[in-house]
């Protein structure tokens, strides 16, 4: 399995709005090919990172346009574009 972390900064006064959209948004970022695992922390100043598990690398490279275009719906609530990077999953435990 392979990890796209991406940190991110919303704006001052954003977080509840850019909540709500990703909200609406489950499905599409759900739904692209791979998807094993997403996990979204915020702190209150806006600050955050985004973990997608995906099946391997080579899917999450495929997702990159679709991942961009999302990113893109949260423009007016980002400080700037966040950059992804990516990682070997080494372990992914829950219970």
């Amino acid at each position: 399995m392979f990890a796209r972390v991406t940190k991110y900064k919303m704006k001052p006064g954003s977080r509840e709005a850019a909540t709500a959209m990703m909200n609406q948004l489950k499905g599409q970022i759900m739904g692209m090919p791979g998807m094993h695992n997403f996990v979204n922390v915020m702190n209150d100043d806006g600050s955050g990172y985004v973990i997608s598990i995906v099946e391997n690398e080579a899917t999450s490279d495929a997702n990159a346009e679709k991942v961009k275009a999302l990113w893109g719906q949260f423009s007016e609530h980002l400080e700037s574009v966040p950059t992804p990077e990516g990682y070997d999953v080494i372990a992914n435990w829950a219970n």
